[in-house]
């Protein structure tokens, strides 16, 4: 299948796996390349320079195929070391970068120079647009029902991504509630140029997870996320569990006068313990309703090739059915 993101990442099919902490290690990023998509490995969780350019090296030891990395710009007291992670990248060879939070802008300039392609995450048609006036490349736009920030408008997919079609010139891909062929073709139909999964990659053999994460997405219905650090404008959407219950107790006992400190148990420096230990109920951690479509592990390559199967199935027997009823 060949859209404008394929021709653009020089990718087989239009999936990308987002970046996600603690999740998007070269194990996983390299299996979505080689089946096929585009994977994403997560800068912030290397943390530094150098540990971002031994985890590059690692996968291309594991793929020849395009990869990515995720640069995320936070609102920090202590910053990682920005100009470097960017420059370990251009290093590095890496060509597609996903940038998320904050505007982009003050790093594209070297990301251009260096031929490499940027697609920004956005959750509101506004954003889009601002990304593709600063020169993005491509934007990744997320609705209502993704795991992690879904912004503060809480428009879903089914509005968001024709608003989006409507707006943009450059190319885009569907995020939030992306799982199976149903999920890229409909994204395809409301003008994307593919998908971007998270949470259905994490329920894959090769996310570099503790077990327990993965079988509690495959336990878990569409009911069964929470939305929390609303109060503070940094909406997150969670997977409940009892840190989450807690820390909207919390949020409801605080009202106007919650601050991140009152909370900075359940969502700081948990990710480690949760993605790594398995320990799930120590805190906070992303994950997006399409939870309630995710009934398997399968490898990245199962996945993405049911995904294509099933897309191809809709649309030449499906929906051309339809045209000649």
């Amino acid at each position: 299948m060949k859209t404008r993101i394929t021709e653009m990442f020089g990718i087989e099919h239009p999936i990308i796996q987002g970046g996600m902490h603690y999740v998007g290690f070269a194990e996983l990023a390299a299996a979505v390349s080689n089946a096929g998509g585009l994977g994403i490995i997560t800068g912030l969780t290397q943390g530094t320079p150098e540990k971002l350019a031994n985890e590059i090296a690692r996968c291309k030891d594991m793929t020849d195929k395009p990869f990515g990395v995720n640069l995320t710009f936070l609102p920090t007291v202590n910053a990682p070391d920005y100009p470097g992670l960017v420059r370990t990248i251009i290093e590095g060879g890496v060509k597609i970068v996903e940038t998320a939070g904050n505007n982009p802008a003050q790093v594209l300039p070297f990301f251009k120079d260096a031929g490499v392609k940027v697609i920004h995450k956005c959750t509101s048609v506004r954003h889009s647009l601002k990304a593709q006036s600063i020169g993005c490349d491509a934007v990744s736009v997320d609705g209502f029902e993704c795991g992690g920030h879904p912004g503060e408008d809480d428009i879903p997919n089914m509005i968001l991504l024709p608003r989006a079609a409507d707006e943009l010139e450059i190319p885009f891909v569907a995020s939030g509630g992306m799982a199976d062929g149903r999920s890229l073709v409909a994204s395809l139909a409301m003008g994307a140029d593919g998908m971007n999964m998270g949470t259905r990659f994490i329920a894959t053999q090769e996310a570099p997870v503790h077990e327990n994460v993965k079988k509690a997405i495959v336990a878990a219905s569409e009911l069964d996320t929470r939305l929390v650090m609303r109060p503070l404008r940094n909406t997150e959407r969670v997977m409940t569990n009892d840190a989450v219950e807690e820390l909207l107790r919390i949020e409801k006992e605080k009202g106007a006068d919650l601050k991140f400190e009152d909370i900075i148990e359940q969502v700081a420096g948990v990710y480690p313990r949760i993605m790594m230990e398995g320990d799930m109920d120590a805190g906070a951690w992303s994950c997006g309703m399409v939870a309630g479509l995710i009934n398997d592990i399968p490898t990245c390559k199962e996945l993405i090739d049911s995904i294509m199967a099933e897309a191809e199935e809709i649309i030449t027997k499906r929906l051309t059915g339809f045209q000649n009823a």
